[in-house]
């Protein structure tokens, strides 16, 4: 993926967060004030600007109650007929040793 395609995709992500606080009728501010952050970190997140924290955007899924959404970013791919023929090996794993 380029940086054009990342922008894209951000752009994206902004514009569907602006489009829930509307669809809420909440202000900039009041919406900001409700995630924590300031009104330029939520115009940035609406702008699809990408140097904001995801913790910014996890706020702003709980608001919209839409956190759940985020379960599937990294979960395993494998459907259940790969994981029943996968080899069941084991794999020993022990903690460092402290000193």
């Amino acid at each position: 993926m380029d940086i054009k395609e990342q922008r894209q995709y951000l752009s994206e992500l902004g514009i569907r967060l602006k489009t829930f606080r509307l669809a809420r009728n909440d202000t900039m501010a009041v919406f900001a004030q409700r995630l924590g952050v300031s009104a330029g970190t939520l115009r940035a997140m609406e702008h699809g600007t990408a140097t904001v924290q995801i913790g910014a955007w996890v706020k702003a899924l709980w608001v919209l109650d839409h956190l759940d959404d985020l379960n599937g970013v990294l979960a395993q791919k494998a459907s259940l007929l790969e994981q029943a023929r996968a080899p069941r090996t084991r794999i020993r794993q022990r903690a460092s040793r402290r000193a």
